[in-house]
């Protein structure tokens, strides 16, 4: 009965910990890889960008049917030559 007890205990830690990480990934990583998979995505096809400052300009991009956005998204300068 011990061993069973202890065994039960080691899988209820594993879960807790699985569970633990997977939070930790859902709560601080997945946002920003989905912003930087965002940005990405949407410089390649921006439109309607404004004058090179630094490094980074402004743009617009295209909507899923195709319209072109209000919001606007930070683009690198290179993105767009």
């Amino acid at each position: 009965m011990k061993e069973a007890t202890g065994e039960l205990s080691n899988t209820v830690i594993t879960v807790v910990a699985i569970a633990a990480i997977l939070s930790l990934f859902t709560v601080f990583l997945y946002p920003s890889l989905k912003a930087a998979i965002r940005a990405r995505t949407y410089c390649q096809s921006s439109v309607q960008c404004g004058d090179c400052d630094g490094n980074k300009m402004e743009c617009h991009y295209y909507n899923d049917d195709m319209s072109v956005s209000e919001d606007t998204i930070m683009c690198d300068c290179e993105t767009n030559e």
